[in-house]
């Protein structure tokens, strides 16, 4: 473990205003970004840094979702429905997570890294809103007010048994990588499941939450959190989630999967390269 110092915890706390400000503007929980530097800029045991990294996804689900409070983009009846099946994932991604070596663990987070930047890229084209007003939503549909074609839109889920999958497999990769578990989630709701960007990123924030405390409580149990550290990437998250939220709201969804695959591939990229020193 490393020793905590004024300096060190500074660096922290600077890691995570800017893990929150990417986490709350793509709805990823801002671990995706964290974990890397922590472990491969400070040289932070794999486990320790999921572990910091959990807490700090607590912190941006927390401002994110009030921040997006009468904006209805958050599909609360989608979201409870899905986190039965994240919480289960993020239950054993917590156990198995003290198992493996870190370069397995290393591995795993540049394969799922690249894998979501492909999806990402494949559909920057497409979108997934109704533009009629009058249309139905159905049972776990929603609408909400897109700044991108100016108006009220409406969308419709889609592919209900993908999504309940994808929440599965979320819940157990962000115990076990420590990223929260938006970053796969956020793609699988928009790429496959009919969600809009803007709400199934809304949607995810507000159920990484519950996610990270299931993975969060183990490694707190096995003495792989550091409190002190924890504090300041959760305080660096939250100054970095409220500036996050502003942007994300006016910039163009293109741009913003843009950004998401960009920053996926670089992450994947090292991952892989420290994982064969």
């Amino acid at each position: 473990m490393p020793l905590v110092t004024s300096t060190l915890a500074a660096i922290v706390f600077g890691a995570g205003v800017v893990a929150g400000g990417l986490g709350a503007l793509l709805g990823i929980g801002g671990g995706v970004f964290l974990v890397p530097f922590l472990n491969l800029a400070l040289n932070f045991p794999f486990t320790a840094a999921a572990a910091i990294s959990l807490t700090t996804v607590i912190a941006t689900s927390s401002a994110v979702s009030a921040g997006r409070t009468g904006k209805h983009l958050i599909n609360l009846r989608l979201g409870m429905l899905l986190e039965v099946a994240t919480v289960a994932g993020s239950l054993l991604g917590g156990v198995t997570a003290q198992f493996l070596a870190q370069s397995t663990l290393q591995r795993l987070f540049g394969i799922v890294a690249a894998v979501v930047a492909v999806v990402m890229v494949s559909r920057i084209g497409r979108r997934n809103v109704i533009l009629d007003q009058a249309a139905d939503p159905g049972v776990l549909g929603g609408r909400f007010y897109d700044e991108d074609s100016g108006g009220v839109v409406a969308y419709r889920v889609k592919r209900l048994p993908v999504a309940l999958f994808a929440s599965f497999l979320a819940g157990d990769v962000s115990s076990l990588l420590g990223i929260g578990g938006g970053v796969i989630k956020v793609p699988a709701l928009n790429a496959w499941c009919g969600v809009p960007l803007r709400a199934a990123a809304a949607t995810s924030a507000f159920m990484i939450g519950v996610t990270a405390t299931g993975g969060a409580v183990i490694y707190y149990g096995h003495g792989q959190l550091i409190p002190s550290l924890a504090a300041a990437a959760v305080l660096g998250v939250q100054v970095g989630s409220w500036s996050g939220l502003r942007i994300g709201d006016k910039a163009p969804v293109r741009w913003l999967k843009l950004l998401m695959a960009a920053v996926l591939v670089v992450v994947s990229v090292l991952m892989f390269m420290h994982s064969r020193g």
